[in-house]
Protein backbone atom coordinates (compact mmCIF):
# COMPACT_ATOMS: atom_id res chain seq x y z
CA UNK A 1 0.00 0.00 0.00
CA UNK A 2 1.33 3.74 -0.92
CA UNK A 3 2.01 6.29 1.68
CA UNK A 4 -1.07 8.39 0.20
CA UNK A 5 -0.71 12.34 1.53
CA UNK A 6 -3.66 14.64 1.97
CA UNK A 7 -3.85 17.84 3.29
CA UNK A 8 -6.38 18.11 5.37
CA UNK A 9 -7.25 19.77 8.82
CA UNK A 10 -10.35 19.13 10.59
CA UNK A 11 -11.75 22.03 12.85
CA UNK A 12 -14.72 20.49 14.52
CA UNK A 13 -17.18 23.15 15.84
CA UNK A 14 -20.76 21.93 15.02
CA UNK A 15 -23.11 22.14 12.51
CA UNK A 16 -20.76 24.88 10.39
CA UNK A 17 -18.12 22.64 10.75
CA UNK A 18 -14.39 24.13 8.70
CA UNK A 19 -12.34 21.84 6.67
CA UNK A 20 -9.26 23.57 5.99
CA UNK A 21 -6.66 22.20 3.58
CA UNK A 22 -3.13 23.23 4.90
CA UNK A 23 -1.54 20.64 6.70
CA UNK A 24 0.05 17.27 6.04
CA UNK A 25 -1.69 14.02 7.35
CA UNK A 26 -0.42 10.75 6.30
CA UNK A 27 -2.71 7.52 6.33
CA UNK A 28 -0.54 5.39 7.95
CA UNK A 29 1.28 2.69 5.65
CA UNK A 30 0.78 -1.03 6.27
CA UNK A 31 3.21 -2.20 8.49
CA UNK A 32 6.59 -4.28 7.41
CA UNK A 33 5.10 -7.59 9.04
CA UNK A 34 1.72 -7.76 6.93
CA UNK A 35 3.29 -7.02 3.33
CA UNK A 36 3.63 -9.19 0.85
CA UNK A 37 0.34 -10.92 2.47
CA UNK A 38 -2.56 -11.72 0.50
CA UNK A 39 -5.79 -9.63 1.06
CA UNK A 40 -7.61 -12.82 2.40
CA UNK A 41 -4.11 -13.61 4.31
CA UNK A 42 -4.86 -10.83 5.89
CA UNK A 43 -8.24 -10.95 6.68
CA UNK A 44 -7.92 -14.53 8.09
CA UNK A 45 -5.39 -12.67 10.49
CA UNK A 46 -7.71 -9.99 11.56
CA UNK A 47 -10.61 -12.50 11.99
CA UNK A 48 -8.43 -13.88 14.66
CA UNK A 49 -6.84 -11.04 16.23
CA UNK A 50 -11.12 -10.21 17.01
CA UNK A 51 -11.51 -13.68 18.06
CA UNK A 52 -8.64 -13.48 20.54
CA UNK A 53 -10.12 -9.89 21.61
CA UNK A 54 -13.69 -11.39 22.44
CA UNK A 55 -12.33 -14.39 24.14
CA UNK A 56 -9.73 -12.36 26.26
CA UNK A 57 -11.14 -9.14 26.47
CA UNK A 58 -14.88 -9.22 26.59
CA UNK A 59 -16.26 -12.59 29.32
CA UNK A 60 -13.77 -10.43 31.88
CA UNK A 61 -15.44 -6.91 31.35
CA UNK A 62 -18.38 -8.32 31.54
CA UNK A 63 -17.91 -9.90 34.86
CA UNK A 64 -16.65 -6.58 36.40
CA UNK A 65 -19.78 -4.72 35.12
CA UNK A 66 -21.70 -7.17 36.91
CA UNK A 67 -19.84 -6.37 40.17
CA UNK A 68 -19.81 -2.73 39.30
CA UNK A 69 -23.82 -2.66 38.85
CA UNK A 70 -24.42 -4.65 42.17
CA UNK A 71 -22.17 -2.38 44.38
CA UNK A 72 -23.60 0.74 42.96
CA UNK A 73 -27.43 -0.27 43.01
CA UNK A 74 -26.89 -2.59 46.29
CA UNK A 75 -30.27 -0.38 47.51
CA UNK A 76 -32.45 -0.80 44.74
CA UNK A 77 -31.78 -4.60 44.30
CA UNK A 78 -33.17 -4.45 47.70
CA UNK A 79 -35.94 -2.06 47.83
CA UNK A 80 -37.20 -3.63 44.43
CA UNK A 81 -38.12 -6.93 45.17
CA UNK A 82 -38.92 -5.83 48.79
CA UNK A 83 -42.72 -6.44 48.36
CA UNK A 84 -42.77 -9.76 46.15
CA UNK A 85 -39.95 -11.94 48.18
CA UNK A 86 -41.43 -14.48 51.08
CA UNK A 87 -41.88 -12.59 54.43
CA UNK A 88 -39.48 -14.89 55.73
CA UNK A 89 -36.38 -13.60 54.08
CA UNK A 90 -37.25 -9.91 55.11
CA UNK A 91 -38.30 -10.05 58.63
CA UNK A 92 -40.02 -6.70 58.63
CA UNK A 93 -41.19 -3.99 56.01
CA UNK A 94 -38.66 -1.62 57.17
CA UNK A 95 -36.07 -4.12 57.29
CA UNK A 96 -36.57 -4.68 53.53
CA UNK A 97 -36.68 -1.32 52.70
CA UNK A 98 -33.48 -0.90 55.10
CA UNK A 99 -31.49 -4.09 54.26
CA UNK A 100 -32.52 -6.17 57.39
CA UNK A 101 -31.58 -3.95 59.95
CA UNK A 102 -29.15 -1.29 58.77
CA UNK A 103 -31.25 1.71 59.86
CA UNK A 104 -31.59 0.81 63.06
CA UNK A 105 -28.16 -0.73 63.82
CA UNK A 106 -26.53 2.32 62.85
CA UNK A 107 -29.22 4.59 64.42
CA UNK A 108 -30.11 5.82 60.80
CA UNK A 109 -32.79 8.34 59.92
CA UNK A 110 -35.06 7.66 56.88
CA UNK A 111 -33.32 11.15 55.29
CA UNK A 112 -29.89 9.48 56.54
CA UNK A 113 -30.10 6.68 54.46
CA UNK A 114 -31.46 8.16 51.48
CA UNK A 115 -28.29 10.24 51.61
CA UNK A 116 -26.34 7.44 51.94
CA UNK A 117 -27.57 5.90 48.83
CA UNK A 118 -27.79 8.98 46.45
CA UNK A 119 -24.14 10.39 47.76
CA UNK A 120 -22.59 7.64 45.35
CA UNK A 121 -23.75 9.44 42.69
CA UNK A 122 -22.11 12.44 43.33
CA UNK A 123 -18.96 11.47 42.70
CA UNK A 124 -19.80 9.05 40.13
CA UNK A 125 -20.85 11.72 38.06
CA UNK A 126 -17.99 14.49 38.71
CA UNK A 127 -15.20 11.80 38.37
CA UNK A 128 -16.16 10.52 35.01
CA UNK A 129 -14.58 12.64 33.01
CA UNK A 130 -11.59 13.18 34.82
CA UNK A 131 -10.71 9.16 35.16
CA UNK A 132 -10.89 8.57 31.38
CA UNK A 133 -8.71 11.45 30.76
CA UNK A 134 -6.22 9.48 33.41
CA UNK A 135 -6.38 6.48 31.47
CA UNK A 136 -6.18 7.99 27.85
CA UNK A 137 -3.02 9.20 29.25
CA UNK A 138 -1.61 6.43 31.05
CA UNK A 139 -2.79 3.83 28.20
CA UNK A 140 -2.81 1.12 30.93
CA UNK A 141 -6.80 -0.25 31.16
CA UNK A 142 -5.20 -3.79 32.60
CA UNK A 143 -3.44 -1.85 35.39
CA UNK A 144 -6.27 0.53 36.31
CA UNK A 145 -9.65 -1.05 35.50
CA UNK A 146 -8.63 -3.50 38.44
CA UNK A 147 -6.88 -1.26 40.50
CA UNK A 148 -10.40 0.76 41.02
CA UNK A 149 -12.17 -1.96 41.06
CA UNK A 150 -10.07 -3.68 44.13
CA UNK A 151 -10.56 -0.13 45.48
CA UNK A 152 -14.07 -0.48 45.63
CA UNK A 153 -14.45 -3.84 46.47
CA UNK A 154 -12.49 -2.99 49.69
CA UNK A 155 -14.87 -0.02 50.31
CA UNK A 156 -17.76 -2.11 49.78
CA UNK A 157 -16.71 -4.33 52.48
CA UNK A 158 -15.53 -1.31 54.48
CA UNK A 159 -19.09 -0.35 54.06
CA UNK A 160 -20.27 -3.41 56.21
CA UNK A 161 -17.90 -2.74 59.29
CA UNK A 162 -19.57 0.78 59.66
CA UNK A 163 -20.72 1.58 62.97
CA UNK A 164 -22.57 5.30 62.51
CA UNK A 165 -23.88 7.28 59.76
CA UNK A 166 -20.52 9.12 59.14
CA UNK A 167 -18.41 6.44 58.33
CA UNK A 168 -21.42 5.42 55.73
CA UNK A 169 -21.78 8.10 53.83
CA UNK A 170 -18.40 8.35 53.82
CA UNK A 171 -17.49 5.27 52.50
CA UNK A 172 -20.56 5.72 50.12
CA UNK A 173 -18.89 9.02 48.91
CA UNK A 174 -15.80 7.81 47.73
CA UNK A 175 -16.65 4.92 46.48
CA UNK A 176 -18.83 6.62 43.82
CA UNK A 177 -15.56 8.29 42.61
CA UNK A 178 -13.71 4.77 42.09
CA UNK A 179 -16.35 3.17 40.34
CA UNK A 180 -16.72 6.38 37.58
CA UNK A 181 -13.72 4.41 36.07
CA UNK A 182 -15.05 1.51 35.51
CA UNK A 183 -17.99 2.07 32.21
CA UNK A 184 -16.17 4.92 30.52
CA UNK A 185 -13.10 3.09 31.02
CA UNK A 186 -13.96 0.16 29.47
CA UNK A 187 -15.90 1.64 26.37
CA UNK A 188 -12.54 4.09 25.83
CA UNK A 189 -10.47 -0.08 25.85
CA UNK A 190 -13.21 -1.19 23.58
CA UNK A 191 -12.78 1.80 21.44
CA UNK A 192 -9.23 1.31 21.06
CA UNK A 193 -9.36 -2.42 20.23
CA UNK A 194 -11.93 -2.52 18.27
CA UNK A 195 -13.60 -0.58 14.44
CA UNK A 196 -15.96 1.23 14.05
CA UNK A 197 -18.42 -1.81 12.92
CA UNK A 198 -17.48 -4.08 15.74
CA UNK A 199 -18.00 -1.52 18.70
CA UNK A 200 -21.65 -1.62 18.78
CA UNK A 201 -21.89 -5.33 19.24
CA UNK A 202 -18.78 -5.15 21.51
CA UNK A 203 -21.25 -2.41 23.20
CA UNK A 204 -24.07 -4.51 23.95
CA UNK A 205 -22.51 -7.43 24.96
CA UNK A 206 -20.96 -5.74 27.55
CA UNK A 207 -24.22 -4.04 28.73
CA UNK A 208 -25.42 -6.93 29.12
CA UNK A 209 -23.60 -7.45 32.39
CA UNK A 210 -26.22 -4.87 33.77
CA UNK A 211 -29.20 -6.72 32.78
CA UNK A 212 -28.37 -10.44 33.78
CA UNK A 213 -27.33 -8.88 37.20
CA UNK A 214 -31.08 -6.28 36.67
CA UNK A 215 -32.34 -10.03 36.28
CA UNK A 216 -31.17 -12.22 39.24
CA UNK A 217 -28.96 -9.98 41.85
CA UNK A 218 -32.02 -10.10 43.45
CA UNK A 219 -32.16 -13.31 44.32
CA UNK A 220 -28.36 -13.36 45.86
CA UNK A 221 -29.45 -10.81 47.90
CA UNK A 222 -32.00 -12.46 48.98
CA UNK A 223 -30.30 -15.31 49.85
CA UNK A 224 -27.68 -13.59 52.05
CA UNK A 225 -30.56 -11.81 53.62
CA UNK A 226 -32.12 -15.41 54.16
CA UNK A 227 -29.07 -17.99 55.18
CA UNK A 228 -26.74 -15.36 56.84
CA UNK A 229 -28.82 -13.36 59.27
CA UNK A 230 -27.17 -12.94 62.50
CA UNK A 231 -24.30 -15.49 61.62
CA UNK A 232 -21.11 -14.64 63.54
CA UNK A 233 -23.73 -11.97 65.48
CA UNK A 234 -23.44 -9.84 62.01
CA UNK A 235 -26.60 -8.93 60.44
CA UNK A 236 -27.72 -9.48 56.75
CA UNK A 237 -26.74 -6.29 55.47
CA UNK A 238 -23.51 -6.39 56.58
CA UNK A 239 -22.64 -9.90 55.13
CA UNK A 240 -24.27 -8.59 52.26
CA UNK A 241 -21.17 -5.86 51.62
CA UNK A 242 -18.62 -8.19 53.23
CA UNK A 243 -19.67 -10.96 50.43
CA UNK A 244 -21.22 -9.98 47.31
CA UNK A 245 -19.91 -6.76 47.07
CA UNK A 246 -16.51 -6.92 49.17
CA UNK A 247 -14.43 -10.34 48.86
CA UNK A 248 -16.04 -11.05 45.54
CA UNK A 249 -15.23 -7.72 43.92
CA UNK A 250 -11.56 -7.90 45.25
CA UNK A 251 -11.09 -11.39 43.88
CA UNK A 252 -12.32 -11.06 40.33
CA UNK A 253 -10.26 -8.22 40.29
CA UNK A 254 -7.32 -9.81 40.58
CA UNK A 255 -7.59 -12.46 38.18
CA UNK A 256 -8.38 -9.53 36.09
CA UNK A 257 -4.86 -8.26 35.82
CA UNK A 258 -3.68 -11.39 34.40
CA UNK A 259 -6.73 -10.93 31.96
CA UNK A 260 -7.31 -7.47 30.59
CA UNK A 261 -4.91 -6.05 27.48
CA UNK A 262 -3.47 -2.61 27.35
CA UNK A 263 -3.78 -0.40 24.41
CA UNK A 264 -2.62 -1.46 21.35
CA UNK A 265 0.47 0.11 21.13
CA UNK A 266 1.54 -1.21 24.55
CA UNK A 267 -0.21 -4.67 25.24
CA UNK A 268 2.25 -7.60 25.71
CA UNK A 269 -0.85 -10.41 25.08
CA UNK A 270 -0.20 -10.01 21.52
CA UNK A 271 2.30 -10.68 19.16
CA UNK A 272 4.38 -7.75 17.24
CA UNK A 273 2.47 -8.67 14.02
CA UNK A 274 -0.68 -8.79 15.63
CA UNK A 275 -0.12 -5.19 17.43
CA UNK A 276 0.76 -3.38 14.39
CA UNK A 277 -2.14 -4.92 12.62
CA UNK A 278 -4.37 -3.79 15.49
CA UNK A 279 -2.76 -0.39 14.96
CA UNK A 280 -2.51 -0.57 10.91
CA UNK A 281 -6.70 -1.43 11.07
CA UNK A 282 -7.70 1.11 13.71
CA UNK A 283 -5.49 3.84 11.77
CA UNK A 284 -7.59 2.67 8.65
CA UNK A 285 -10.82 2.60 9.88
CA UNK A 286 -10.64 6.30 11.48
CA UNK A 287 -8.18 7.53 8.67
CA UNK A 288 -5.58 8.44 11.15
CA UNK A 289 -2.75 6.94 12.73
CA UNK A 290 -3.09 7.89 16.30
CA UNK A 291 -1.36 5.60 18.85
CA UNK A 292 1.60 5.88 16.63
CA UNK A 293 2.53 9.38 17.48
CA UNK A 294 5.27 10.18 20.09
CA UNK A 295 3.34 13.13 21.35
CA UNK A 296 1.57 12.23 24.26
CA UNK A 297 -2.72 13.72 24.84
CA UNK A 298 -2.92 16.42 27.24
CA UNK A 299 -5.45 15.97 29.80
CA UNK A 300 -6.74 19.27 29.53
CA UNK A 301 -6.84 19.66 25.61
CA UNK A 302 -8.54 16.49 25.17
CA UNK A 303 -11.40 17.79 27.33
CA UNK A 304 -11.29 21.19 26.00
CA UNK A 305 -11.70 19.68 22.32
CA UNK A 306 -14.76 17.30 23.51
CA UNK A 307 -16.81 20.09 24.86
CA UNK A 308 -16.30 23.25 21.97
CA UNK A 309 -17.52 20.66 19.66
CA UNK A 310 -20.75 21.04 19.25
CA UNK A 311 -21.64 17.34 18.12
CA UNK A 312 -20.44 16.41 21.32
CA UNK A 313 -23.80 17.82 22.82
CA UNK A 314 -26.15 16.14 20.52
CA UNK A 315 -24.76 13.01 21.59
CA UNK A 316 -25.02 13.82 24.99
CA UNK A 317 -28.48 14.63 24.98
CA UNK A 318 -29.77 12.13 22.60
CA UNK A 319 -27.95 9.68 25.09
CA UNK A 320 -29.67 11.48 28.46
CA UNK A 321 -32.85 11.15 26.64
CA UNK A 322 -32.48 6.88 26.08
CA UNK A 323 -30.48 6.88 29.56
CA UNK A 324 -33.48 8.80 31.76
CA UNK A 325 -36.14 6.25 30.34
CA UNK A 326 -34.38 3.38 30.84
CA UNK A 327 -34.37 4.49 34.77
CA UNK A 328 -37.72 2.24 34.86
CA UNK A 329 -35.22 -0.49 35.29
CA UNK A 330 -34.61 0.08 38.69
CA UNK A 331 -38.67 0.05 39.83
CA UNK A 332 -39.06 -2.39 36.95
CA UNK A 333 -40.35 -5.28 39.92
CA UNK A 334 -42.61 -2.91 41.55
CA UNK A 335 -44.62 -2.26 38.45
CA UNK A 336 -44.88 -5.56 37.57
CA UNK A 337 -46.24 -6.33 41.12
CA UNK A 338 -49.12 -3.74 39.54
CA UNK A 339 -50.46 -6.82 37.53
CA UNK A 340 -51.75 -8.62 41.22
CA UNK A 341 -49.86 -11.42 41.08
CA UNK A 342 -48.92 -13.50 43.38
CA UNK A 343 -45.34 -12.60 44.97
CA UNK A 344 -43.40 -15.56 43.24
CA UNK A 345 -44.91 -15.00 40.03
CA UNK A 346 -44.47 -11.61 40.25
CA UNK A 347 -40.61 -12.65 40.81
CA UNK A 348 -40.71 -14.84 37.47
CA UNK A 349 -42.17 -12.24 35.58
CA UNK A 350 -39.62 -9.35 35.96
CA UNK A 351 -37.02 -12.17 34.74
CA UNK A 352 -38.33 -12.48 30.84
CA UNK A 353 -37.98 -8.69 30.02
CA UNK A 354 -33.99 -8.71 30.95
CA UNK A 355 -33.65 -11.90 28.91
CA UNK A 356 -35.10 -10.40 25.95
CA UNK A 357 -33.53 -7.18 26.20
CA UNK A 358 -30.10 -9.17 26.07
CA UNK A 359 -31.39 -10.50 22.92
CA UNK A 360 -32.60 -8.05 21.19
CA UNK A 361 -29.63 -5.57 22.16
CA UNK A 362 -27.49 -8.13 20.86
CA UNK A 363 -29.61 -8.94 17.60
CA UNK A 364 -29.84 -5.57 17.01
CA UNK A 365 -26.16 -4.46 17.51
CA UNK A 366 -24.91 -6.60 15.20
CA UNK A 367 -27.15 -5.90 12.33
CA UNK A 368 -25.86 -1.69 13.39
CA UNK A 369 -22.22 -3.44 12.95
CA UNK A 370 -22.66 -5.15 9.70
CA UNK A 371 -24.91 -2.34 8.31
CA UNK A 372 -22.79 0.69 9.55
CA UNK A 373 -26.29 2.72 10.12
CA UNK A 374 -27.07 3.77 13.10
CA UNK A 375 -29.90 6.73 13.51
CA UNK A 376 -32.98 3.69 12.87
CA UNK A 377 -30.95 1.50 14.82
CA UNK A 378 -31.09 3.80 17.49
CA UNK A 379 -34.75 5.52 17.51
CA UNK A 380 -36.74 2.81 16.20
CA UNK A 381 -36.42 0.70 19.72
CA UNK A 382 -37.62 3.67 21.13
CA UNK A 383 -40.84 3.91 19.17
CA UNK A 384 -41.47 0.58 20.61
CA UNK A 385 -40.40 1.69 23.96
CA UNK A 386 -42.92 4.74 23.89
CA UNK A 387 -45.48 2.29 23.20
CA UNK A 388 -44.56 0.13 26.13
CA UNK A 389 -45.21 3.41 28.17
CA UNK A 390 -48.03 4.33 26.92
CA UNK A 391 -49.90 0.74 27.32
CA UNK A 392 -48.63 0.47 30.72
CA UNK A 393 -50.27 4.11 31.67
CA UNK A 394 -53.44 3.12 29.80
CA UNK A 395 -54.75 -0.33 31.06
CA UNK A 396 -54.68 -2.49 34.06
CA UNK A 397 -54.98 -5.50 32.20
CA UNK A 398 -52.73 -8.59 32.67
CA UNK A 399 -52.15 -9.05 29.25
CA UNK A 400 -51.73 -5.67 27.43
CA UNK A 401 -49.48 -4.58 30.61
CA UNK A 402 -47.41 -7.27 30.59
CA UNK A 403 -47.02 -7.05 26.56
CA UNK A 404 -45.76 -3.23 27.31
CA UNK A 405 -43.17 -4.61 29.98
CA UNK A 406 -41.62 -6.89 27.49
CA UNK A 407 -40.82 -4.19 24.64
CA UNK A 408 -40.21 -1.54 27.49
CA UNK A 409 -36.59 -2.66 28.65
CA UNK A 410 -35.54 -4.41 25.32
CA UNK A 411 -36.35 -0.66 23.42
CA UNK A 412 -34.69 1.54 25.89
CA UNK A 413 -31.49 -0.87 26.65
CA UNK A 414 -30.88 -1.19 23.01
CA UNK A 415 -31.28 2.73 21.99
CA UNK A 416 -28.24 3.32 25.07
CA UNK A 417 -26.06 0.77 23.50
CA UNK A 418 -26.23 2.22 19.99
CA UNK A 419 -26.16 5.74 21.65
CA UNK A 420 -23.05 5.24 23.48
CA UNK A 421 -21.37 3.65 20.58
CA UNK A 422 -22.22 5.87 18.39
CA UNK A 423 -20.35 8.53 20.32
CA UNK A 424 -16.93 6.57 20.24
CA UNK A 425 -18.21 6.59 15.93
CA UNK A 426 -18.54 10.27 15.52
CA UNK A 427 -15.62 11.14 17.78
CA UNK A 428 -12.98 8.87 16.94
CA UNK A 429 -9.68 10.96 17.33
CA UNK A 430 -8.24 12.09 18.96
CA UNK A 431 -8.22 9.35 21.50
CA UNK A 432 -7.90 12.04 24.51
CA UNK A 433 -11.20 13.65 22.81
CA UNK A 434 -12.95 10.55 22.18
CA UNK A 435 -12.05 9.07 26.14
CA UNK A 436 -13.47 12.51 27.09
CA UNK A 437 -16.86 12.43 24.98
CA UNK A 438 -17.43 9.05 26.36
CA UNK A 439 -17.30 9.50 29.92
CA UNK A 440 -19.12 13.18 29.56
CA UNK A 441 -21.98 11.51 27.51
CA UNK A 442 -21.98 8.59 30.64
CA UNK A 443 -21.95 10.74 33.50
CA UNK A 444 -24.63 13.35 32.22
CA UNK A 445 -27.07 10.68 31.01
CA UNK A 446 -26.35 9.08 34.78
CA UNK A 447 -27.93 12.42 36.14
CA UNK A 448 -31.26 10.77 35.74
CA UNK A 449 -30.87 8.53 38.62
CA UNK A 450 -31.27 11.40 41.02
CA UNK A 451 -34.61 12.43 40.08
CA UNK A 452 -35.64 9.03 38.54
CA UNK A 453 -36.92 8.02 42.33
CA UNK A 454 -39.52 10.66 42.76
CA UNK A 455 -41.71 9.64 39.54
CA UNK A 456 -42.48 5.93 41.22
CA UNK A 457 -44.05 6.68 44.72
CA UNK A 458 -46.04 3.99 45.94
CA UNK A 459 -49.39 6.60 45.55
CA UNK A 460 -48.98 6.18 41.46
CA UNK A 461 -49.16 2.72 41.70
CA UNK A 462 -50.17 0.51 39.66
CA UNK A 463 -50.26 2.74 36.96
CA UNK A 464 -47.66 5.23 37.11
CA UNK A 465 -48.86 7.44 34.86
CA UNK A 466 -46.51 10.60 36.12
CA UNK A 467 -43.19 8.04 35.41
CA UNK A 468 -44.76 6.58 32.22
CA UNK A 469 -45.30 10.01 30.44
CA UNK A 470 -41.98 11.75 31.60
CA UNK A 471 -40.20 7.92 30.18
CA UNK A 472 -41.92 8.58 26.99
CA UNK A 473 -41.40 12.24 27.02
CA UNK A 474 -36.96 11.68 27.68
CA UNK A 475 -37.81 9.11 24.56
CA UNK A 476 -39.05 11.71 22.47
CA UNK A 477 -36.51 14.01 23.11
CA UNK A 478 -33.83 11.28 22.32
CA UNK A 479 -35.41 10.55 18.99
CA UNK A 480 -35.88 14.36 18.25
CA UNK A 481 -31.92 15.43 18.84
CA UNK A 482 -31.25 12.38 16.98
CA UNK A 483 -32.94 13.18 13.69
CA UNK A 484 -31.56 16.61 13.91
CA UNK A 485 -28.03 15.18 14.54
CA UNK A 486 -28.67 12.80 11.42
CA UNK A 487 -29.08 15.85 8.86
CA UNK A 488 -26.22 17.54 10.60
CA UNK A 489 -23.84 14.63 9.86
CA UNK A 490 -25.28 14.01 6.38
CA UNK A 491 -24.44 17.39 6.02
CA UNK A 492 -20.91 17.47 7.04
CA UNK A 493 -20.28 13.97 4.69
CA UNK A 494 -21.61 15.85 1.88
CA UNK A 495 -18.72 18.44 2.78
CA UNK A 496 -16.27 15.50 2.80
CA UNK A 497 -17.21 13.86 -0.57
CA UNK A 498 -16.44 17.74 -2.13
CA UNK A 499 -13.43 18.34 -0.33
CA UNK A 500 -12.18 14.71 -1.37
CA UNK A 501 -13.33 15.17 -5.14
CA UNK A 502 -10.84 18.35 -4.97
CA UNK A 503 -7.94 16.66 -3.63
CA UNK A 504 -8.84 13.52 -6.06
CA UNK A 505 -8.77 10.58 -3.34
CA UNK A 506 -11.55 8.54 -2.61
CA UNK A 507 -11.79 6.65 1.17
CA UNK A 508 -11.52 9.06 3.47
CA UNK A 509 -12.93 8.95 7.12
CA UNK A 510 -17.24 9.48 6.89
CA UNK A 511 -19.67 9.85 9.80
CA UNK A 512 -22.05 6.91 10.36
CA UNK A 513 -25.56 7.66 10.39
Amino acid sequence: MTDVKKQVVHHSHGPEEKIEWGSTVSIHPMPPTLQGLTSEEIASLENALVRKLDIRLMPMLVLIYIMNYLDRYWYYFIQMFKHILPNKIFRNAIAAAKLSGITEELGLTSVQFQTCVSILFVGYILMQVPSNLFLNKIGKPALYLPTCMIIWGILCGVSGATQGYDGLVACRFILGFVEAAYFPGCMATLSAWYTRKELSLRTAILYCGSLLSGAFSGLIAAGINDGMNGVRGLLAWRWLFIIEQGSITVLIAFAAYFVLPNFPHNSTCITEQQRELAIWRLAKDIREDEWDSEEKPTLMGGFKECITDSKTWFLVVLNLGAVSSGTINSFFPTVVEGLGESRIHTLLLTVPPYILSCIVAMAVSRNADRTGERYFHFTLPLWVSIAGFIISAATTEFGPRYFAMMIMLPGVYTAFIIGISWVANTLPRPSSKRAAALALTNAIANCSSIYSPYLYPDSGAPRFILAMSVNAGTSLLAIFTATVFRFILQKLNRKLDRRELEGGNNGGFRYLL
